[in-house]
């Protein structure tokens, strides 16, 4: 539930012109797993989205996808395990883009 109603609001935030860059760690990683688990591409109440698809419709209305850049070592992989559209943050790059003061900040 939480990262299916992170990317409803997300979702959302875009719909509004948003400018959105999101980070995915940890379990909230795995919705960008090209053999993602049952609980990031199965269909959930009330509407029948899933964790990823919303993922995936957040990127192709432009929002930047990352995983942190400990996941894939994490998980003993590389980024070709990763679904299109979603690449490897970059601490340096990702550090400037959270102490920027314009940028909002959402964590779930």
């Amino acid at each position: 539930q939480t990262q299916l109603m992170s990317m409803v609001l997300t979702n959302e935030a875009i719909d509004r012109g948003v400018p959105t860059r999101i980070l995915l760690c940890g379990p909230g990683g795995d919705i960008a797993l090209a053999d993602a688990p049952e609980s990031a591409t199965a269909p959930q109440p009330p509407r029948g989205a899933s964790p990823q698809g919303l993922l995936k419709a957040a990127i192709e209305k432009g929002a930047t996808v990352e995983v942190c850049a400990i996941y894939l070592p994490g998980k003993g992989a590389d980024a070709s395990v990763l679904i299109e559209g979603v690449g490897v943050a970059k601490p340096p790059a990702m550090a400037e883009a959270l102490l920027d003061r314009t940028t909002r900040i959402w964590s779930f």
